[in-house]
């Protein structure tokens, strides 16, 4: 099986009160996230990380040692500190800032950052991060009309990992309930990074 995922925060209480995250505290966020991506992922499992695992985390090894799957990390803006410390060729089959593979018949460009335009745009697919939850920015509505731009991010994807389909369902319901609330109050759509 093949998931995608992106931004999980590990080790950042900030992101907690930043997109509205349904935890009382760090460590609940941290053992939430971990369950839930070795509940799901299995040894053999390729999991495609679209940036930001970890910020502000003092150290992360204890998470990346037991974080199952055979890895590969598309590289975010808040990896440049973390991946410095570690030997990342102990846990990721591949690190990138863009990746282009063919799973199951289908073209997917793997970028940390949403492009509007990227390589095989006309028949392959988007699946990016970074941007959380947040609705608000001038991007957004160009976004939503895209049918194949697909958010991996861990706050539209139920705090865990997600296979193509899942991840195609998750964002048509967050595209379909974030339209209607952008109309009616644009200031109460989440996240802004720090």
């Amino acid at each position: 099986m093949t998931y995608f995922t992106s931004d999980q925060h590990f080790g950042h209480f900030n992101i907690i009160r930043l997109c509205q995250r349904p935890f009382g505290s760090l460590e609940e966020m941290d053992a939430v996230l971990l369950e839930r991506w070795n509940a799901k992922v299995k040894p053999a499992d390729e999991v495609y990380v679209l940036g930001d695992l970890f910020f502000r985390c003092a150290d992360p090894e204890p998470i990346l040692k037991v974080l199952a799957g055979r890895k590969h990390l598309i590289l975010g803006n808040h990896d440049h500190t973390w991946t410095k410390r570690v030997r990342l060729g102990d846990y990721f089959e591949s690190v990138q800032t863009l990746k282009e593979v063919e799973i199951d018949g289908r073209i997917l460009t793997l970028c940390h950052y949403p492009m509007l335009s990227y390589p095989q745009a006309r028949r392959g697919f988007m699946v990016y991060g970074h941007i959380h939850n947040s609705v608000h920015d001038d991007y957004w509505p160009l976004i939503a009309r895209r049918s194949r731009m697909f958010n991996a991010g861990v706050d539209v994807n139920n705090f865990e990992p997600v296979g193509f389909d899942e991840l195609v369902e998750n964002n048509r319901r967050f595209i379909e309930r974030h339209q209607a609330d952008a109309k009616a109050d644009p200031l109460s759509l989440l996240c802004i990074e720090a």
